[in-house]
């Protein structure tokens, strides 16, 4: 799960790739499912991604990367393989430390900006959710958690 390290950036739309990765650690997975929350800030999460895939001897296509997405609306998600969003710093530093975006992105939506009044996103994704937003973000956790475990399950 990407995020940044941090009690200032615990709430942030930018650490919904950890809330994400807390949630998944509570479910029983199969033994060989390791989830990892990055402990580098965002824009060096390649650093993180190679150190663990050395550790573990990863392929890339067994990794998952859960992380938050402005291009999809918040209260929605998406898994796909090799397609990440457009403009997303932690990916570019992951791709670049890679040479490769041949991975699973786990898309968490968390775009919820006014349209008359858009925050650039930059500093969008590093304000916190709102009580509201949080309650819908709540709720698209569980159920992506729920499909990700399936996923494992049917893939180890």
């Amino acid at each position: 799960g990407l995020g940044n390290p941090g009690v200032s950036y615990l709430k942030t739309r930018h650490n919904a790739g950890f809330l994400v990765a807390e949630r998944l650690r509570k479910l029983k997975l199969p033994s060989d499912v390791v989830v990892k929350k990055t402990d580098t800030f965002m824009n060096d999460s390649g650093t993180f991604v190679v150190r663990k895939i050395n550790d573990y001897n990863l392929k890339l296509e067994d990794l998952y990367i859960i992380h938050d997405d402005l291009d999809i609306p918040l209260g929605e998600f998406k898994i796909q393989f090799d397609k990440g969003p457009k403009d997303h710093n932690g990916l570019k530093s992951i791709n670049d430390r890679l040479g490769s975006s041949a991975y699973w992105h786990v898309r968490v939506g968390v775009d919820n900006r006014n349209p008359d009044d858009r925050t650039p996103g930059e500093d969008y994704v590093l304000q916190n959710f709102k009580d509201d937003e949080r309650q819908i973000l709540d709720k698209v956790i569980a159920k992506l958690c729920k499909k990700l475990a399936i996923l494992l399950k049917s893939t180890s």
